[in-house]
């Protein structure tokens, strides 16, 4: 919890840069992240939602702020508006990300519906390269997002080596380094018919990022934005569950995924199961071994 003194400098450095009065506390805390402690924070000019970290983590926050607005521009999904981002108290104080309020509501099988629409929609925003102007992070892992013309050269190294290296450097290593050394090699089994094209992602699209507002609308937040194949998106809903049918349909609806896209989701999964090995140790290695020799299976490795 965010000290007293510490708050009264958050609220007035935040009240500054978006032209309200905060109260010299937050209201609330909201639970849920597991990196960023978060805040109700009530201002003359209605409640804000605070994210709040050391003050060495404000390049953390201002990654996250250009990828929703990047989000936003998109006038797909609703995402939270950026009110601001910065920094309280000097080196020992806090980073701060100051986002709109948004009043949660029921999720329905109207609700994945639209997301699916809306979705589809999202990923039809493109730019000539994948990758993005600047890295961010994917949990509080970073994320390298180098621009290349090669989605197989950019996934290959900017996600799974990366992953596997880290994992090395954290002592996971024997099979797992050996197997996925094999399946870095065969990527291009993969893509033999397929040729994504960057498409807008939100990059960590499990199903605690995804909610309902007060009319039921669907709202995505806490991003990890680059220009990628947009299956990866699609692929993250179904790695820990929380979406319908609905949403699956009306994305097909909307954007028909390539045939072959199945025979990926593991692939693109598997940079998040790595990832989470990196973040919380051995619990996921199992998981992540039996992904790489599925996919070696399915290239005939």
């Amino acid at each position: 919890m965010v000290s007293d003194e510490l708050a009264i400098s958050i609220g007035a450095t935040i009240g500054v840069t978006i032209g309200a009065k905060l109260r010299a506390r937050p209201s609330d805390r909201v639970h849920g992240g597991s990196i960023n402690e978060s805040y109700r924070w009530e201002s003359d000019a209605g409640p804000l939602f605070v994210k709040v970290a050391p003050a060495r983590n404000i390049e953390v926050f201002v990654a996250e702020a250009a990828g929703l607005d990047e989000l936003r521009c998109a006038k797909a999904v609703r995402v939270p508006r950026v009110l601001g981002v910065g920094t309280s108290g000097g080196t020992a104080g806090k980073a701060w990300l100051a986002l709109e309020w948004i009043e949660c509501g029921s999720t329905s099988p109207a609700t994945d519906a639209t997301l699916g629409e809306q979705l589809a929609r999202q990923h039809r925003a493109t730019q000539a390269t994948f990758g993005w102007t600047r890295d961010n992070t994917i949990g509080s892992t970073p994320q390298l997002n180098a621009e290349s013309a090669d989605w197989r050269i950019f996934y290959r190294d900017l996600r799974l080596r990366y992953q596997l290296d880290l994992a090395a450097r954290n002592g996971h290593g024997g099979r797992l380094q050996q197997r996925g050394a094999v399946l870095l090699d065969c990527l291009p089994e993969f893509f033999r018919s397929y040729s994504p094209i960057p498409a807008l992602l939100h990059g960590d699209l499990w199903g605690g990022n995804r909610r309902a507002d007060g009319q039921g609308q669907p709202v995505i937040f806490d991003p990890a934005v680059y220009y990628g194949d947009r299956e990866a998106d699609v692929a993250m809903t179904r790695l820990f569950g929380g979406y319908g049918r609905e949403f699956y349909a009306a994305y097909d609806a909307a954007w028909t995924l390539d045939p072959g896209a199945s025979t990926r989701t593991d692939l693109y999964n598997l940079y998040h199961v790595l990832n989470h090995l990196n973040l919380f140790g051995r619990g996921y290695l199992g998981q992540a071994s039996a992904m790489i020799d599925s996919l070696l299976a399915a290239a005939g490795r």
